[in-house]
């Protein structure tokens, strides 16, 4: 990883709450504004811009989470003026708004809303497997296909699988338009040593790609590989459904079969077998 970019994205953390320019956060870079944006691009698959705003709603919800400010003392802490940019801006990125966020959190119900189910004529599926990186346990994993490089606003489609340790699970995104999207994904893995949350870990990654470009009525292959978070990753913005791992998964050969989403009966997922649900579009931002 460039040491530049880390530079860069230690000092966006450390002063998100202050309005930054382009020019201040290359020089901390020690880098021109020209060859700094195109390194950071590289390196994050975003603008220096599009990421300390990402960099100030993941500090906002931190706040709701871990202190009693009010959600107008946050949102000025951040560098918004006014609260209902604030709000919009949060409740489209997490998906649920800063006041509900701060009840989930409290009432330790964290979790993503299940979207609301969409079809898309002709839209393509996207299938292929999960891996861990060695030295974990299970985990379970949520991924999704999203507009940009960070997990924020409702997806095109998601799955929640669950992945042993050493050995990989089968996914399938369906109904996902056609297009390119960023197949990204979150997960929490099991430590090997002893105490239920012992050596825990998050997990992130996607398909090795920038993008996943998606034929309408066709399948698209894509290979899903998950690793620890690295000091410049964007940070995670959606609320998730909890993503506590299993103790047991049952390693089944071949592919998933498909469960519906959620429901009665539904709520156990077996190794390979996954929770799907289609999302409707999320209006990307500039």
């Amino acid at each position: 990883m460039d040491h530049a970019v880390e530079r860069a994205v230690a000092y966006m953390r450390e002063r998100c709450g202050e309005p930054l320019t382009l020019a201040e956060i290359a020089e901390s870079a020690l880098l021109s504004r020209f060859y700094f944006t195109r390194v950071f691009k590289a390196e994050t698959g975003l603008t220096p811009g599009r990421f300390l705003a990402a960099v100030r709603m993941h500090e906002a919800k931190r706040l709701i989470e871990s202190t009693s400010m009010s959600i107008t003392e946050i949102s000025l802490a951040i560098g918004y003026n006014s609260l209902g940019s604030f709000t919009k801006s949060f409740t489209a990125s997490v998906g649920v708004s800063p006041g509900r966020f701060r009840r989930l959190s409290r009432d330790g119900q964290q979790g993503l809303p299940d979207p609301e189910p969409a079809v898309w004529p002709g839209g393509g599926t996207v299938a292929g497997t999960v891996s861990l990186p060695e030295g974990h346990g299970n985990a379970r994993v949520f991924l999704g296909a999203f507009r940009t490089a960070v997990v924020q606003h409702a997806p095109l489609a998601w799955a929640v699988v669950d992945v042993p340790s050493g050995r990989p699970s089968c996914y399938s995104l369906k109904n996902v338009p056609g297009g390119s999207w960023h197949l990204l994904a979150v997960a929490q893995a099991a430590g090997v040593g002893p105490g239920p949350r012992a050596g825990r870990t998050v997990l992130v990654g996607g398909h090795g790609r920038p993008a996943v470009t998606v034929a309408a009525d066709g399948v698209t292959s894509a290979a899903v590989r998950l690793r620890p978070v690295r000091p410049a990753d964007p940070p995670v913005l959606l609320a998730l459904p909890a993503l506590d791992p299993p103790a047991t998964v049952t390693a089944r050969p071949g592919c998933a079969s498909v469960t519906p989403a959620p429901g009665a009966g539904a709520r156990r997922r077996a190794a390979g077998h996954l929770r799907l649900a289609s999302a409707a579009p999320a209006r990307s931002r500039p």
